[in-house]
């Protein structure tokens, strides 16, 4: 884990770039005691340790079922499938889970280093309670994010390219049946693969989405009125909330989500799992 000082940091935005219902502003001034944060999401290989350790079930296994983006789904896979109604390019498969990630017919074999992901929320807590660690609140997942920098956008700077090279994991191409794979994945790519942040963070933008502890879209002024363990307590067993998640996914893409900014903001119902959302750990 990499230890992030006590200081005053800057976490939102004033501009415009992001949607007006995610709340990403007005910019704040915080004063932010030290904490620990994972310096990559928690990978396949760590997720499959716990569930030896516990034989825990998440909640896809319970389920039976879990949410996968069409373009990773066989013919065949996507004929026994359910089409979600008002979102046409997910499908709920049967047998989708953390170790089969696209379906029955997909495994993490050769991606035991990739980030875990159809975990929900609550399997992420379970995890973290199993690790003696906890989720982050959105405003320790920025200001960890931020690198120590004023950057608002992405950890290396404000322009996506930098020195004409992919930084961090998103959709190229035409969303969202064309995908390029110009940054080298069509899927995640492993939790080490791109240069971390100045704090030492790997990979806080794209690759998969990280679970919060605090409400989505909540004001960014709470985080000056409640401390991260207040969080933590309060909203462990609330299944029907909708929760922050942060950082985008390798399906994001500026046509359609552009989330994969510093500063913006998501979130999803606590025992949603997909193919793109994982989590990563604080202390």
């Amino acid at each position: 884990m990499i230890q992030i000082p006590q200081g005053t940091y800057r976490i939102g935005t004033d501009s415009l770039d992001g949607f007006e219902a995610d709340r990403e502003g007005p910019k704040l001034t915080i004063d932010h005691p030290t904490f620990l944060i994972d310096e990559t999401t928690v990978t396949n290989q760590e997720f499959k340790t716990f569930v030896n350790a516990t034989s825990y079930l998440t909640e896809a296994e319970r389920f039976g079922w879990s949410f996968v983006f069409h373009y990773f789904l066989s013919e065949e896979t996507k004929k026994c499938s359910q089409l979600i109604p008002n979102m046409s390019w997910w499908y709920a498969v049967k047998g989708a889970d953390w170790a089969h990630p696209e379906g029955p017919d997909s495994d993490i074999v050769g991606r035991l280093d990739h980030p875990v992901v159809q975990v929900s929320r609550n399997d992420a807590i379970a995890y973290c309670l199993w690790a003696n660690k906890r989720l982050p609140t959105e405003c320790e997942w920025e200001i960890a994010a931020k690198g120590g920098t004023s950057y608002e956008k992405y950890p290396w700077g404000e322009e996506f390219l930098a020195d004409g090279k992919h930084h961090c994991n998103i959709w190229q191409g035409v969303f969202p049946n064309d995908n390029t794979t110009a940054d080298g994945f069509a899927s995640t790519a492993p939790a080490k693969w791109y240069e971390p942040n100045a704090f030492g963070l790997y990979q806080p933008i794209g690759n998969v989405w990280e679970w919060c502890s605090n409400p989505a879209r909540i004001e960014l002024m709470t985080f000056q009125k409640e401390s991260s363990q207040y969080f933590w307590e309060h909203f462990q067993t609330i299944d029907d909330e909708v929760y922050a998640t942060r950082g985008g996914s390798f399906l994001c893409h500026q046509s359609y989500c552009k989330r994969y900014r510093i500063a913006a903001r998501n979130g999803n119902t606590g025992m949603s799992a997909a193919n793109n959302i994982g989590f990563r750990c604080v202390k």
